[in-house]
């Protein structure tokens, strides 16, 4: 083991959260180093819906979280554009719901400052067509949608430009602790296994579900209850506003546009850990029952992929409804306590996407505080730019820079997305300055390739021939990379098998069992659809040249 390096802040979490906060300290002139045990985005921040919230959802049930949504879901539409489609939202009624709390909507929105605007419901339905015909109540509302791989992205190359530093797959395993101040702070790379260690003045657990397990390594406790919440893509785009049950929050009450798809969800249910958690088939079954009585085609859409996010809830140990415990952030100075004092330890968790900056500006107070700094925030007023390290998640930009660009040798590698090679080669520059040997997994993470319907059944192998070609990979490398990715895409797959997408998944299994000798499981995809078998993903032996 060998000291790695010095950083005057360690933030532990490479999360919309833990990026922002870097951006924060690092434009205060604060160096800081983000470490993730993953990727940018492995938890919460990447299994959501990317609502941006106008604060309606939680009018009756958090009225302080919806006054901090509505705050900054207007401040982040002027300083990150870019990342945001302002699309507007609608609440609506059908035959049922509860005629008290739709009656008392408007004067609730009132009070916490939420714009709502009362519609007509023949109107409602000229605005979204495919609404119930058994809508009896209509509100429109400030809601919007937000690419939170892009703003993660973007926060952290903005945060790297002004010398911030990201270690990814790179995880805490232990702290060394005197006179109730950590020391050093041991981590592991997840991928060679070696352990060094990052002397901090200041260590900020920004880990999302993980905060607990983060500060126990430290003698401390935080009480954190695990909801995980699943969600469906749909292929296309079904409607052009966020659409919201104007209901209580519940499960499958929120329809969010996202490009060229759709997002339904969620659900909510209790998880005894952050690590081991997939969509099941009931959850998939209950979102779209619920989700067709606001929307009735949402029965008969094909759905391309289910995934699922766990929300850090803390101090909930005797709430029986998570559903009922505050959405807003708890930040915790670890060195104030009565016992367990960990005086350079700071909490960062809870809260919402839309939020992130301002839990990043509360957090980065704090921390300057403990270093004596009084270097003003400046992500309130100064806009987050457009990095072009970031760019190539967004829908449709792709595609049109390959038409602009007219080049024939440039060869489409992702069909579905309309992903060229000039895009593969630009990620695999981006991951090379960064240190990092490119993966299928973070050039996906950072691209539209493997979101489209195939779901990487022929863009994965052309992307990894490519690779091979460019002398990017050599050996078996394509082999394992295909099996992650292609793990990771089946586990959202799996829930989802009937009709099409049982077809689409037998052409997969065939396709990469039968010429690249992976096992999706041992047993067949028709198996699966009837909850028999498993989402493991094994590698028989493969001869290379």
């Amino acid at each position: 083991m060998k000291l790695s390096m010095k950083t005057e802040v360690l933030i532990i979490g490479g999360g919309v959260t833990g990026t922002g906060l870097a951006r924060d300290l690092a434009l205060r002139g604060i160096a800081c180093t983000v470490i993730e045990k993953k990727d940018i985005n492995a938890g919460a921040s990447g299994g959501n819906h990317g609502l941006l919230h106008s604060g309606a959802r939680y009018v009756a049930s958090d009225p302080a979280a919806a006054t901090e949504c509505r705050a900054e879901g207007e401040l982040l539409k002027q300083l990150a554009p870019h990342c945001i489609e302002d699309t507007g939202g609608l609440f609506v009624a059908v035959a049922g719901d509860e005629e008290n709390y739709i009656a008392d909507f408007p004067g609730i929105c009132a009070r916490s400052g939420i714009p709502v605007q009362m519609l007509d419901k023949e109107i409602a339905r000229e605005m979204e067509p495919t609404l119930s015909n058994r809508l009896i109540a209509a509100y429109q509302v400030e809601d919007a949608t937000i690419d939170p791989f892009k703003l993660s992205l973007d926060n952290m190359a903005h945060a790297e430009a002004h010398g911030a530093r990201l270690l990814r797959f790179t995880a805490v395993v232990g702290f060394d602790l005197a006179n109730h101040r950590i020391r050093r702070v041991t981590v592991k790379n997840q991928t060679t296994g070696e352990k060094t260690t990052i002397e901090a003045d200041v260590v900020v657990n920004a880990s999302g579900a993980w905060a607990g397990e983060v500060a126990a390594l430290a003698g401390a406790r935080i009480p954190m209850v695990y909801s995980k919440g699943s969600l469906l893509v749909t292929s296309e785009r079904i409607s052009r506003r966020v659409i919201n049950r104007l209901r209580p929050p519940t499960d499958g009450d929120i329809l969010v546009p996202g490009g060229t798809v759709s997002i339904l969800g969620t659900t909510s249910e209790r998880s005894a850990s952050p690590d081991v958690i997939y969509p099941k088939i009931h959850e998939v079954d209950h979102i779209i029952e619920q989700g067709a009585a606001m929307v009735p085609v949402l029965a008969s859409t094909r759905y391309i992929r289910a995934y699922c996010g766990v929300r850090p809830l803390v101090s909930c140990e005797d709430a029986c409804d998570d559903r009922s415990v505050s959405r807003g952030f708890a930040l915790i100075d670890h060195g104030r306590g009565e016992a367990d004092i960990v005086e350079n330890l700071i909490t960062i968790t809870g809260g919402k996407l839309t939020t992130y900056r301002l839990m990043a500006e509360k957090t980065a107070d704090l921390v300057c505080r403990l270093l004596g700094s009084t270097a003003p925030c400046r992500t309130r007023t100064e806009p987050l730019p457009n990095m072009v390290a970031a760019r190539w998640t967004e829908p449709g930009l792709a595609p049109r820079t390959w038409m602009e660009r007219g080049r024939p040798d440039d060869l489409l590698l992702c069909e579905c997305e309309m992903v060229p090679q000039a895009v593969v080669d630009d990620l695999v520059q981006t991951l090379n300055d960064h240190g990092d040997t490119p993966g299928l997994k973070a050039i996906g993470l950072r691209s539209r390739i493997g979101k489209g319907p195939c779901q990487g059944t022929f863009c994965s192998q052309r992307v990894a021939a490519y690779l091979y070609d460019q002398g990017v990979w050599h050996a078996d490398r394509g082999i394992f990379e295909l099996q992650a990715f292609l793990k990771e895409r089946w586990r959202g797959q799996e829930p989802l098998l009937w009709d099409i997408s049982l077809a689409q998944a037998e052409l997969l299994e065939a396709t990469h069992c039968g010429v690249f000798g992976l096992e999706l499981t041992p047993s067949s995809s028709a198996d699966r659809a009837c909850g028999r078998g498993g989402p493991a993903v094994e590698i028989q032996h493969v001869e290379t040249s």
